[in-house]
C-alpha cells in the first residue's frame, strides 16, 4: 500500500470537486529547469517556441541561443551559484536570457522593469549581483544605479539588448501599433559604467566557445525573485529547481497543458505568474507563446484572433478593458479553451458575460512569491467566482487563528497558511525573516501568507482582508512601508503614510498623506511631489493622490496609526439630499 504524502490530506471536501484527471501529487524529475527546454528542444526542433511581432523561433533555435549565452555569461566569470539580474519587458530576449542563467549554472534575479535607479540599488547589492541583463531602454537606469554604488557592489558587466534584436521592424501586418513604435524602435546609446564593461546581445549570440558543463539539479538554488513586506526592503525569495518545476509541471497538468497549447504571454515574465505558470510551464509543455511586452487591448485581441490561442492568463482589468474595446466584436476569441488568472477578483458580471457569450469560465487562483505562483486555484470545470480556489496540486492549505494557531470552523476568518513541495526555502540572507514567515502545525512547518481568509464547507478558499499591510493595484503589489521610504528620500518630506485609495479601474490606488516640513511649505506642491516620485519610482507604486496634513496621527508609543488614515480613507462619501 502506497503512503499518502503529509503535504495533503486526501480526505478534504474540495477533492469532490478535483478534476478527475489531474493527481492530488505528483513525482517531479530530479532535473534541472534547463533540461526541459533541452527535451522539448530535441522532441520538436522545428516546432515554434516563441512568436514576436511576427518572428517565430523554433525550439531548436531557442536552445542555441540560450547555450550561446550561457557561453558568454561564463566568458564573463559567471560560475555556478552567481546571481544574475534580468531585467526586462516580454520578448524573446528575456526568454533566451533567463534559460542562459540556468544554463550557466547561475541564479536568475528576476527584477521588475518598471523600477527606477534608487530601487535598482538594492537588487544589485543584496544579491552581490556583478552581471545583469536588460533591453537598451532600461540601460542607463541600470547604470545609473550601479555607478552611484561604492566600487565592490558595483555591477562588473551589463548586456544590453534592443527590440530590435529579436525581431523585424518591417513585417507588415505584424508591426508593432504605432503607439509603440518610439519605445520599440529607437536605438538607445549605451551607457556609461564606472568600473565595468557594457556588452551587446550580438556579442553574445556570437561567442564562439561552448558554454560551461551543466552542474545544477534539482537541489540547488535557480531563482531570487524578491518580494516587499510590511517593513525594510524587498527579500529575496529562494526557490530551487524543484521547487519551480513542481508548479511549471502542475500548471500544465491543471491546465490540460499540451505541445498543441498556444498561449498569450501578456502577463509579465519579470513576475512569478508569467515566469512559472506561464512561461516555464510551456517549456515544458513544448508549447507555442505569442509574446506581448505591454498591455495593449487592439493588440491582443488580433493576437488572439490571428495566432488562435487556447490559453489566456490575465489579470481581469485586461479583460474588463479587452472587452471594453469598440471593435471587440470583431475579435474572433473563438479558439481559447482556458482563460483565468488572479492578483484582482474578476467582477461577477464580467465572468457571467463570459461564459454565456463564449462558454469560457473564468478562472481565478491565488498565489504569493514564496509559493512559486498557485497555491491556490479554482478547478477549471467547476470554478467559483471572485474565489481563491482550492488548494493546488501537493498542497495543505488551512485558515487558523494568527495568534493561537487553531484551525478556524468553516466559514470563520483567519490567517491562510500552507505547505507544499513548491514553497521557497526562505529568505535570501534574512533568517529572522524565515523563521517569521514559518509556523509549526501539527509537527510540519507551514508558511504563513499574511492574508485572512474563509473556507467555505466545500473547501474552497476566499480572501476576507490582509494581516500584512499592502496595496493591490491592478494585481501589482505595493508595499507602503517601502514607498514612504522612497518619499522621505525628497528633501521637502518630514513624514509620509501611504494608504490606499479606492480606484473604479485599478481596484486600489496609492495615497500618501505627507507632512512638508517648515522649510518647504508653501513652495511644494502636491503635483510636485508626484512627479518627484514618477522620477524615482516604479510607476506602480507612485502616489496617485497626496495630501498635505499638519500632522500625522501617532499612538502613545509614537508609531503613526496607518489604521485611522485608512479607515478615514475608507469611509463612503455621503451622498448629498437635493433640495
Amino acid at each position: 500500500m502506497t503512503a499518502v504524502s503529509p503535504s495533503i490530506r486526501p480526505t478534504a471536501p474540495h477533492y469532490r470537486f478535483w478534476p478527475k484527471r489531474v493527481p492530488q501529487r505528483i513525482t517531479v524529475p530530479v532535473t534541472s529547469l534547463w533540461d526541459n527546454l533541452e527535451t522539448s528542444a530535441r522532441r520538436f526542433p522545428d516546432k515554434t517556441a516563441l512568436v514576436f511581432f511576427g518572428r517565430r523561433v523554433s525550439y531548436a533555435e531557442l536552445k542555441r541561443q540560450a547555450e550561446a549565452f550561457a557561453a558568454y555569461l561564463g566568458s564573463l566569470g559567471v560560475q555556478k551559484g552567481d546571481r544574475v539580474v534580468l531585467s526586462m519587458q516580454n520578448c524573446p530576449q528575456l526568454v533566451i536570457a533567463h534559460f542562459g542563467i540556468l544554463r550557466a549554472n547561475a541564479v536568475v534575479v528576476p527584477v521588475n522593469p518598471m523600477n527606477r535607479a534608487e530601487e535598482l540599488k538594492h537588487y544589485i547589492t543584496d544579491p552581490d549581483a556583478r552581471v545583469a541583463i536588460t533591453t537598451a531602454d532600461l540601460a542607463a537606469e541600470l547604470a545609473k544605479a550601479s555607478n552611484a554604488l561604492a566600487a565592490p557592489q558595483q555591477l562588473a558587466h551589463l548586456v544590453v539588448t534592443h527590440f530590435t534584436d529579436a525581431f523585424d521592424p518591417e513585417a507588415g501586418d505584424d508591426a508593432p501599433p504605432p503607439a509603440w513604435s518610439d519605445w520599440l524602435l529607437a536605438r538607445h546609446a549605451m551607457p556609461a559604467l564606472t568600473g565595468g564593461q557594457v556588452h551587446t546581445w550580438s556579442d553574445a549570440m556570437a561567442c564562439p566557445v561552448p558554454p560551461p558543463a551543466l552542474a545544477v539539479g534539482a537541489n540547488d538554488l535557480a531563482l531570487l525573485p524578491y518580494t516587499s513586506g510590511t517593513t525594510g526592503l524587498p527579500k529575496g525569495c529562494m526557490h530551487l529547481h524543484s521547487s519551480i518545476m513542481h508548479n511549471a509541471m502542475a500548471s500544465a497538468l491543471w491546465g490540460n497543458g499540451s505541445v498543441e497549447n498556444v498561449t498569450l504571454m501578456v502577463v509579465p515574465m519579470f513576475h512569478i505568474t508569467g515566469m512559472v505558470s506561464l512561461m516555464h510551464t510551456n517549456i515544458y509543455c513544448g508549447a507555442t507563446m505569442i509574446l506581448m511586452p505591454r498591455w495593449d487591448r487592439e493588440l491582443a485581441g488580433a493576437l488572439i484572433a490571428k495566432w488562435r490561442v487556447t490559453h489566456w492568463t490575465n489579470i481581469p482589468t485586461m479583460v474588463i478593458d479587452l472587452m471594453g474595446s469598440p471593435n471587440f466584436a470583431s475579435f474572433d476569441l473563438s479558439s481559447l479553451v482556458l482563460i483565468g488568472g488572479g492578483g484582482a477578483a474578476m467582477p461577477q458580471a464580467v465572468a457571467q458575460r463570459l461564459w454565456e457569450q463564449y462558454g469560457l469560465r473564468y478562472v481565478e487562483g491565488y498565489g504569493l512569491t514564496e509559493t512559486a505562483a498557485p497555491s491556490h486555484s479554482n478547478p477549471p470545470d467547476a470554478p467559483k467566482q471572485q474565489c481563491l480556489g482550492v488548494p493546488f496540486v501537493g498542497v495543505d492549505a488551512r485558515v487558523v487563528d494568527p495568534e493561537t494557531l487553531a484551525e478556524m470552523p468553516v466559514g470563520e476568518a483567519g490567517e491562510i497558511v500552507m505547505r507544499g513541495p513548491q514553497i521557497f526555502q526562505g529568505y535570501w540572507k534574512r533568517p529572522d525573516a524565515t523563521a517569521d514567515a514559518f509556523v509549526t502545525i501539527d509537527g510540519l512547518p507551514f508558511f504563513r501568507s499574511g492574508d485572512l481568509g474563509r473556507r467555505d464547507e466545500d473547501g474552497y478558499f476566499f480572501m476576507t482582508d490582509r494581516l500584512k499591510r499592502m496595496i493591490n493595484a491592478s494585481g501589482f503589489k505595493v508595499w507602503p512601508a517601502e514607498v514612504e521610504a522612497l518619499m522621505f528620500g525628497h528633501p521637502a518630506v518630514q513624514e509620509a503614510c501611504v494608504i490606499a485609495m479606492q480606484d473604479s479601474y485599478r481596484g486600489e490606488s496609492v495615497k500618501a498623506v505627507v507632512v512638508l516640513r517648515a522649510s518647504h511649505r508653501g513652495t511644494v506642491s502636491e503635483q510636485a511631489l508626484m512627479d518627484w516620485c514618477r522620477e524615482n519610482m516604479a510607476v506602480y507604486k507612485v502616489p496617485r493622490s497626496v495630501q498635505f496634513v499638519d500632522a500625522l496621527p501617532k499612538s502613545g508609543a509614537g508609531k503613526v496609526m496607518w489604521r485611522l488614515l485608512q479607515e478615514q480613507e475608507s469611509k463612503p462619501v455621503p451622498t448629498p439630499i437635493p433640495d
